[in-house]
């Protein structure tokens, strides 16, 4: 199988030596996305809400470089910086898998790329 680097402008650049997602024969796996505005590259203003949809609108964004969506989410991994947001993660979360939710994990940790609030990548299925 051949591995293909998956790369949309209308997602964040990589910040590090990674790239955004990765795909291999029908399986597609993400990098964590945070809340960087594509075309500035700056933290959305806001708090987890706003930072949650722009992390979504980000993952979407290179799931659908790759030939996936929403639907096609086997799984996720989400990093919180304060476990006292998730149920605000949760609804934003939430509205991006009307089809169903996939598994997933959910953690907080001590602290994530620039201070950010949330991280969320994938793991998708595609055709």
């Amino acid at each position: 199988m051949t591995k293909t680097v998956i790369a949309t402008d209308n997602a964040p650049a990589a910040i590090g030596p990674y790239v955004q997602a990765t795909r291999i024969g029908n399986m597609v796996y993400t990098s964590g996305q945070i809340p960087l505005d594509p075309a500035s590259m700056d933290i959305v203003e806001g708090g987890i809400e706003a930072q949650t949809k722009q992390v979504m609108d980000n993952l979407m964004a290179v799931l659908a470089e790759a030939g996936a969506d929403a639907s096609s989410v086997l799984k996720t991994t989400c990093f919180l910086s304060d476990m006292n947001n998730f149920l605000a993660f949760n609804e934003v979360y939430a509205s991006y898998f009307v089809a169903g939710a996939p598994a997933r994990s959910c953690v907080e940790v001590a602290r994530l790329p620039k201070d950010v609030l949330v991280e969320v990548e994938a793991v998708a299925y595609v055709e």
